[in-house]
């Protein structure tokens, strides 16, 4: 499949232009409002799939939402619970498009590694898609952008989805 060089991306799954990803994605995956209640494994919205971000998602859920759009599956795994999973994931360096890609800000005495991290999806060179508190509804920052802010300051990894893992 030919790719999208600036995105990475496969160039036949995102229409549109390339300069801005986040336009290329589908509605129901670009106007998403951030809800933190709103995780993996959570309860689903009655009537609803448990993927289904419309109603909103903590950054988790809405990742793994954009990874199913692509054909990805990922178990309902917290952030820990990913980090240390290697069953349905592998740690991938350096991420390639679609990985998950892990911040938060460093270590805390007596919680396991990735626990409340946040989790975004690598995009390619220097772009997270991802879903926060402070932006609201997607957005596609920088690495740096991410190392601004204390709170994502530490990239903790990427984990890329084994192919077991993948859905066609």
């Amino acid at each position: 499949m030919p790719s999208d060089h600036s995105s990475g991306l496969p160039a036949d799954a995102l229409p549109g232009p390339p300069s801005d990803p986040l336009s290329r994605l589908p509605a129901a995956l670009r106007d998403v409002p951030y809800a933190g209640a709103r995780h993996p494994g959570a309860a689903p919205l009655p009537g609803r799939h448990p993927y289904d971000v419309t109603a909103g998602a903590n950054c988790q859920l809405y990742a793994y939402a954009v990874l199913r759009h692509f054909g990805r599956t990922v178990p309902p795994l917290r952030s820990a619970e990913l980090w240390a999973d290697t069953g349905a994931t592998e740690r991938a360096a350096p991420p390639r498009p679609l990985d998950l890609v892990l911040f938060d800000a460093g270590e805390v005495p007596g919680r396991p590694d990735g626990y409340g991290a946040h989790v975004g999806v690598h995009l390619g060179p220097g772009q997270v898609l991802h879903l926060c508190k402070e932006a609201g509804r997607p957005a596609v920052w920088s690495y740096a952008d991410f190392a601004e802010r204390a709170r994502y300051a530490r990239f903790l990894g990427a984990k890329r989805v084994r192919e077991a893992g993948v859905s066609r």
